[in-house]
């Protein structure tokens, strides 16, 4: 009998954080009879070896040297035994029917096949308190995940919570391992090409909100994955340019809170060339949200 799930976690030097990652995991309420699901976690060969309580269904596996988030996810796809993974991130912690809920809708879903899934997530801080929550679109297969349209309560920021066949991630070669940000942004627009979408309306994924690390919040590595991305897929971009314009002032105003004003300024006015009305609206938009922010603050 096939593993049915693998839970991959990906982990540097946070000991403390992969442990209360793993027992999330490891407390999923899917049937564990058998070979239900296994957690495998990928030591991105931390300075200190990982010591991880024995259980029957944890592995863990040491990289040989430090290769980097993408690398180590796809380490840890190509070691899974599970016909269906999912990643879990070592700071970050499961509720206990996220694989349940997620097996049940693989195996229901109308979309056309293959199909992944995505759920919600909470953003919470360091007491437990719900900062925000995201919920998850839905997307067909032949669709471009980011450069698509979706209502305004989605969020295509619910990447983490895929789970998706193992062989259909290995199948379009993983997780490129050149990137050190933008990871999964990348991966996306590759992965929608070929596989459905399912988004749930269901919360699974606890992501914990704390000032420790996270690559994603690194601006240099944001300015260098930013314009490798765009080189990556020019085409898609340039076929979708309203996603692209909202794209390109998202990046601006991340790279403006984070004080690369001269980075802000370029990519606002590549927005405005490639497509002026829309980026006008979102700027707006931007100014209506602001006016009434002062006004409930007066």
């Amino acid at each position: 009998m096939q593993t049915l799930l693998t839970i991959i976690i990906p982990t540097y030097n946070r000991p403390q954080m992969v442990e209360l990652a793993v027992e999330s995991a490891l407390a999923q309420t899917i049937e564990t009879s058998g070979k239900g699901i296994e957690v495998l976690v990928v030591d991105d060969h931390s300075p200190d070896p990982l010591s991880l309580p024995k259980h029957p269904r944890l592995r863990a596996i040491r990289l040989p040297k430090n290769c980097g988030g993408a690398a180590a996810r796809n380490e840890g796809a190509r070691a899974a035994l599970g016909k269906y993974i999912t990643y879990l991130d070592d700071d970050d912690q499961l509720l206990p029917g996220m694989a349940e809920a997620a097996i049940r809708a693989l195996r229901d879903s109308p979309l056309p096949p293959p199909v992944a899934v995505l759920t919600g997530i909470e953003v919470v801080n360091q007491s437990g308190e719900v900062l925000k929550t995201r919920w998850p679109p839905v997307l067909p297969k032949g669709s471009h995940f980011s450069l698509e349209k979706i209502s305004p309560d989605k969020s295509f920021l619910t990447k983490q919570t895929l789970v998706v066949e193992r062989e259909v991630l290995l199948g379009i070669g993983g997780f490129d391992e050149t990137f050190q940000s933008r990871v999964h942004s990348e991966l996306f627009l590759r992965l929608n090409q070929v596989c459905s979408l399912m988004g749930l309306p269901i919360i699974t994924y606890r992501l914990m909100a704390h000032e420790g690390y996270r690559v994603s919040s690194n601006p240099d590595l944001r300015q260098t994955s930013f314009k490798q991305l765009i080189a990556k897929h020019r085409s898609l971009f340039e076929a979708h340019p309203a996603q692209f314009a909202k794209f390109l002032y998202e990046h601006a105003r991340k790279s403006s809170k984070s004080g690369q004003k001269q980075a802000a300024l370029k990519a606002l006015a590549w927005a405005f060339k490639v497509h002026p009305f829309h980026s006008s609206l979102l700027i707006g938009r931007q100014i209506k949200a602001q006016l009434t922010k002062n006004m409930t603050v007066w």
